[in-house]
Parts: C-alpha cells; sequence; structure tokens
C-alpha cells in the first residue's frame, strides 16, 4: 500500500470531499498534516518518512537533509505555482519529482484578485464599509475620495501568465495604457500584447497602478523598498499578489503614511501568517488577504485534480506534468 501526506494544503478535500475519497480508493493511504511554516527537518522526517507522495502547500521547506532520510519518496506535487519551499537540487538527486500546477489553473483567479485589491483601494471601499458598520453614513465623506480606474497607466512587474492577464484587464477593460517589466519578455511578444515593455524604474515613474507578478529569487527578495520607492510616482497604488519577500514591509508602510503611495493591496505577506502586531494591519489605506487569491471552486477544483494526475501518474511508472526540477 501506497501513502499520501497531504502537507499544509488544507483547500485540498475540503470542498471537494469527493477527491479524498478518490484518493484513497486509488492510493491507498491518505493522511493530512498541519505544520508550522518554520519546522524542522527532523520533525518532517519523523512524521513523514513512509510516505510516497506528499501534496504541499505554501510551506513548510523541504531541505537535503529530509529527501536524505525519507527514500520511499517519489514526488512532491505543488498545490500552488511557487515551489521555493523546496530544495529543487536536492529533490532531483535523489529521484524525486517536483510538481506545480498548471500556470492557466491559477490565471484568472490571480489577476482577479489583484484586480479586485485595487477597486477597493481606488474606491476607498474598505473605509466606506466601515462608516455604514460605524453609523457614519454621511460623517467625513472626503475620506472616500479616491481614484477612477479608466484611462491610466497600470505597470506590471512579471508579464508571464498571471501578469499578462492582469494587463489584459487593465488594457480592454479599464482602457489602461499598460507598462510591463520583465528582462524575460522578448519584446516581439510586448509588441503582439500590445504593451510597452519598459525598465523598472521607468514602470515605477510612470505608473499610477502597479502590480507584481513575478517569481521570488535571490536576486529580486525586497525588490520595492525604500530606494525603489522613491522612484514612485506621487499618489500611485501598489499590489502584490505574488510573494510577501518582494517587498520590503517597513519601506511601504512609511511611503503610504506619507501619502506618496496612495495605497497598498497585498494577498501575500514577508511572514504567513501576519503577525498581530504588524503595522500593517493598523492602516486604513493598506487592504491585506490571507493569500487566499485562488480561493474559488472552479480554479479549487482544478488545482485539486492536478496534483492527483500528477500522483496516478507516477504510479503507473509515468512523468507527472509540469516538472519543475528537471527529472
Amino acid at each position: 500500500m501506497e501513502k499520501v501526506a497531504i502537507v499544509n494544503a488544507k483547500s485540498f478535500g475540503r470542498e471537494f470531499p469527493e477527491f479524498l475519497d478518490e484518493l484513497k480508493e486509488k492510493v491507498g493511504y491518505v493522511e493530512k498534516f498541519i505544520f508550522s511554516q518554520d519546522a524542522s527537518q527532523q520533525e518532517l522526517i519523523d512524521k513523514l518518512k513512509d510516505f510516497h507522495y506528499i501534496i504541499l502547500g505554501n510551506d513548510p521547506t523541504f531541505k537535503e537533509e529530509f529527501f536524505e532520510n525519507c527514500p520511499d519518496l517519489k514526488l512532491i506535487a505543488r498545490h500552488g505555482l511557487g515551489f521555493n519551499n523546496v530544495d529543487l537540487e536536492a529533490a532531483k538527486k535523489h529521484n524525486v519529482y517536483v510538481t506545480k500546477e498548471e500556470n492557466i489553473i491559477e490565471q484568472d483567479a490571480v489577476a482577479e484578485h489583484a484586480v479586485s485589491l485595487l477597486n477597493v483601494l481606488a474606491k476607498n471601499i474598505n473605509i466606506a464599509n466601515q462608516m455604514v458598520h460605524q453609523g457614519e453614513w454621511g460623517v467625513r465623506r472626503e475620506r472616500l475620495m479616491g481614484y477612477q480606474i479608466r484611462g491610466k497607466v497600470t505597470g506590471v512587474i512579471g508579464y508571464g501568465n498571471i501578469g499578462r492577464r492582469f494587463g489584459e484587464i487593465m488594457k480592454y477593460g479599464y482602457k489602461n495604457r499598460i507598462l510591463a517589466y520583465d528582462p524575460y519578455l522578448p519584446s516581439e511578444k510586448a509588441e503582439e500584447y500590445g504593451i510597452e515593455l519598459v525598465s523598472l524604474d521607468e514602470l515605477l515613474a510612470n505608473s499610477d497602478f502597479i502590480s507584481m507578478h513575478c517569481n521570488l529569487t535571490d536576486e529580486n527578495k525586497k525588490m520595492i523598498n525604500q530606494d525603489t520607492l522613491k522612484k514612485v510616482k506621487k499618489g500611485a497604488i501598489l499590489i502584490n499578489c505574488a510573494r510577501g519577500a518582494l517587498v520590503d514591509d517597513e519601506a511601504v508602510l512609511e511611503t503610504v503614511e506619507s501619502r506618496d503611495l496612495f495605497g497598498y493591496g497585498a494577498d501575500v505577506c514577508s511572514q504567513e501568517p501576519i503577525h498581530p502586531d504588524n503595522p500593517l494591519l493598523n492602516h486604513d489605506h493598506i487592504v491585506l488577504t490571507p493569500h487566499v487569491s485562488v480561493y474559488n471552486l472552479t480554479c479549487t477544483e482544478n488545482m485539486n485534480r492536478k496534483v492527483m494526475e500528477d500522483i496516478y501518474l507516477v504510479m503507473e511508472g509515468k512523468k507527472p506534468n509540469v516538472i519543475v526540477n528537471g527529472l
């Protein structure tokens, strides 16, 4: 009998319990685990050493020590797009496939969430909601003075799968001019998409709205920091639905407090869950959601099915889909 561990992927099987039943029927044994974000490798080894397949959420991190001590493991299937919580070289060394979701699965969900955060900030919807609930219907309505979105300039950092969909919504839905910073996007593709490929500095200086959709790497950690924020157009709105570590939280807070940034909206934080004392939580022009942009029924169903299909393929001696560690 083979065994499947569902690790910190809370949404797997929750809305679709029949998927859990199917896994148990086809594989044999399925168990859910919740670990802390910084769980030790020894803790992971102790709990997971007998498992053959892992369906993995956004954390914890699996390193060389784990793979060395889990010889039965065949596959880690990420229940998401990012895979920076897995040592890919170590997994490859020990012949463990690492896969992620198909880009198209999360494309609309994350792009729509980014647009939603932008609308909430531009229209001060969170403040308006508070006013209604606090009985302040007509009190200090100047607090609600925001932006009309049509006809502005939108900058997209990372014009891949999700960034491109976000750009399409802003270009065709809101008639925005689209600037993109993406060192990996060919100029002919930018021309095909009807956007302008620019430097990061140019994007920051000219965009009314900036949305981040790039992968996290060692090179771009805190790419939005005190220095780069000085280059941002005054009154811009910054959105981050990529990774929390791309942004320096303290620098963003200072820039929002000075009103050089009109607002900051994010579905990700540098530490997740965010610490309750984090000052980002105490500003009306900062809107945060708890890494839930893919939380809709369509996206969740497709994500669940993808990781299950990866397991079935490996069971049949075949390669799974969207392998990210080169096996």
